[in-house]
């Protein structure tokens, strides 16, 4: 994100060096990618609870992981339908494909929320964004492109602007001794 010092770029080159302001431009780009990491992570940590406890939005209670419900099991065995409706078929309900599931979306919704890990949230998140997409195809209301494929578009995005860390843990989490050691894991 370009940064100003009294109104000049800090470079001639064209490039961008640190510098102690940021202009509000990017400010204002930081926030708005903060709330959309935001935003997203609530849409995993909401699936996760409401398929954990049967929330009644789109899980009722009978079908919650808690009382033995298959989180995978609906979606996968009657929503699947094109080519690879198959293979869903064939893991929906299955309990090592629920835990995996559930796992997923737990540890991507924290992440995203809390602004750490965001290259191994938008890497996983975005694998599960296009398996979804591979559920129904072609997507209902367009031959090629639904909110999967964007959301996971979105998800790397993240990862390449460090969104961890405006309205995040990001910066501290980078710190840590466990990341300085494996940087995969900002």
């Amino acid at each position: 994100m370009a940064t100003i010092a009294q109104g000049r770029p800090v470079t001639g080159t064209g490039t961008v060096a640190t510098a102690t302001h940021e202009t509000a431009t990017a400010t204002a780009t930081r926030c708005v990618f903060a709330a959309v990491r935001l935003a997203l992570g609530w849409t995993f940590l909401w699936a996760f609870l409401d398929k954990l406890f049967g929330l009644g939005h789109e899980t009722a209670a009978k079908a919650a992981w808690i009382n033995g419900g298959h989180p995978t099991e609906g979606f996968l065995k009657f929503g699947a339908k094109g080519p690879f409706a198959g293979f869903y078929h064939a893991i929906a309900g299955n309990v090592f494909v629920d835990t995996l599931f559930m796992l997923g979306l737990l540890g991507i919704g924290i992440a995203l929320t809390a602004g750490i890990g965001i290259r191994v949230a938008a890497a996983t998140g975005a694998l599960l964004y296009l398996m979804m997409w591979t559920v129904v195809l072609p997507p209902e209301n367009n031959p090629f492109l639904d909110d999967h494929l964007i959301n996971a578009a979105i998800l790397v995005g993240l990862a390449l602007v460090g969104a961890g860390n405006t309205l995040g843990l990001g910066k501290w989490w980078a710190g840590t001794a466990l990341v300085r050691r494996l940087p995969w894991l900002t």
